[in-house]
């Protein structure tokens, strides 16, 4: 009964990033350095590893994601 239960802070996280992804997204420029996009690095990290390990490689993904960082291909672990 429990299981249920401690996957809804992951779907609300999947939510939001898709809600970011339709509404907020396409009123600005594409200028993602990285592949695949930082929201599908994130939906792809919530869906395999919930969401204390996908929030957190989500974040340091976002943070990494800056003028003068790194760019290229780089895949959820």
């Amino acid at each position: 009964m429990l299981k249920p239960l401690v996957r809804i802070p992951t779907w609300i996280a999947i939510g939001v990033i898709i809600f970011y992804r339709f509404c907020i997204s396409p009123l600005f420029p594409s200028c993602c350095r990285f592949v695949p996009t930082c929201s599908q690095y994130g939906l792809t990290a919530f869906k395999r590893y919930g969401f204390m390990k996908g929030l957190k490689l989500t974040c340091k993904r976002i943070m990494r994601c800056r003028p003068g960082g790194p760019h290229g291909y780089d895949p959820v672990p």
